[in-house]
């Protein structure tokens, strides 16, 4: 228990910054699900503008000290080569199914 008044401040300011950084933690969390949710169901033009949202949430994130700048972008790297390869996944499909060929 703090017994000074500065400790009981400290005590009140950190539980309002956990609170804070775990509502934006979650705001990255869920906006990542739905990105993967987009990729698993390869579905391409929801998953290109499930990662531009979720670029702009980490981006958003990053830019307070709640997630540091390299780390959201080396997710939205991570993110963006799984993007990557549903579309030449895509596109491989449909350039097959022009030329009748199967895979």
């Amino acid at each position: 228990m703090p017994n000074t008044e500065s400790a009981k401040k400290r005590v009140r300011q950190n539980a309002k910054r956990n609170a804070l950084n775990n509502w934006r933690k979650r705001q990255v969390k869920d906006q990542v699900k739905a990105f993967l949710t987009a990729v698993h169901d390869r579905d391409v033009k929801t998953a290109e503008s499930e990662f531009r949202k979720t670029a702009a949430v980490l981006d958003k994130v990053a830019s307070t000290s709640t997630l540091h700048k390299n780390t959201a972008s080396r997710r939205k790297s991570r993110l963006h080569k799984r993007l990557k390869a549903l579309q030449g996944a895509a596109t491989g499909a449909l350039q097959g199914a022009a030329t009748g060929a199967t895979k």
